[in-house]
């Protein structure tokens, strides 16, 4: 067997997972079938949206029809909305729908689609991410200020919470990081996602916390490095200028239909892109900083020297 951390084995590592990712998407009867509310909106909504387009029709004369603002027709078609059954059965008699299966599909996932996910008893500003990335096939993040949400330790995270503002109270907080301890078992779980990260080497040495939590999060990274699902690159500050200096970004792969998404978070809010331009434009990007980052050997030998360096 390949060793990922072998230049040869990382290149097969590579090809293996985005063969895995399109394998899935073309045999997706091979993965068990969860019923994940925020994932079953949004494929309801790719499918409308594919109708809608077929029929020629625009937002507003399907509104127009259905008696209802725009704004709700275009929620139903992103699944940040949901579609009821009296909508389902309308749209699909706008739209021509008869094949009695297709119908009968449509109307299960409007069901589920109003089913509760596990995350929203925590009150998430960001329910709708962690819907998406629970059923995801691949998740591929870059970061330039800190350690992704899937791979941190709870002191960290709480210091992450902690500097934050508006400041939240220890209540919540301690919500949100068991909340981000039980998304973790994703990587752990019986057909994981595959998660490739790269991180600028900033997030190494920015403190957050203090230097005991620092040394457990960049161990807890290492870590994670050993999982055969996960691989972790570093860009070091010697690779100069990279294309994506000024963001941070996710990018969730997801089996047919669902579309692919970009999820992108700062102080604006919570962003997510879908159009294949934008998707695309992400996923280029994100090969670029893979190549100039560090293979998962030398960044692994990097992390284990930072944290050497941070001492009380």
């Amino acid at each position: 067997m390949y060793q990922l951390h072998s230049p040869k084995g990382w290149d097969v590592w590579v090809r293996i997972m985005a063969f895995s990712v399109e394998f899935l998407r073309k045999d997706a009867t091979s993965v068990p079938e969860a019923r994940n509310p925020t994932v079953r909106r949004r494929e309801l909504g790719a499918l409308l949206r594919a109708l809608r387009n077929e029929k020629g029709l625009t937002v507003e004369q399907v509104a127009e029809r259905l008696l209802c603002s725009p704004s709700k027709v275009s929620r139903m078609e992103t699944g940040h909305g949901v579609a009821t059954l009296r909508d389902v059965r309308d749209l699909c008699e706008l739209y021509g729908v008869t094949d009695e299966a297709e119908r009968n599909r449509m109307t299960r996932l409007a069901r589920e689609g109003k089913q509760q996910g596990w995350w929203q008893g925590y009150d998430l500003p960001y329910s709708t991410y962690v819907g998406l990335e629970a059923e995801a096939v691949s998740i591929k993040v870059y970061d330039s200020a800190v350690v992704p949400g899937l791979l941190q330790t709870a002191d960290y995270a709480w210091a992450l919470h902690e500097a934050s503002l508006p400041k939240h109270d220890d209540s919540v907080i301690g919500q949100w990081v068991e909340a981000r301890a039980t998304r973790q078992r994703i990587l752990t779980r019986p057909a994981p996602p595959s998660m490739h990260v790269v991180l600028d080497e900033a997030v190494l040495h920015r403190v957050v916390g203090s230097s005991r939590v620092m040394r457990a999060q960049l161990a807890r990274v290492v870590d994670a490095m050993a999982l055969p699902n996960v691989a972790i690159q570093v860009i070091p500050y010697a690779s100069g200028a990279h294309p994506a200096l000024d963001s941070v970004f996710t990018i969730l792969e997801f089996l047919r239909p669902a579309p692919d998404v970009i999820y992108v978070e700062g102080l604006v809010g919570y962003i997510y892109l879908e159009h294949s331009r934008d998707v695309q434009r992400y996923k280029d990007v994100f090969d670029r900083l893979s190549t100039m980052a560090l293979t998962p050997r030398k960044s692994a030998e990097l992390l284990r020297k930072t944290i050497m360096q941070h001492q009380d």
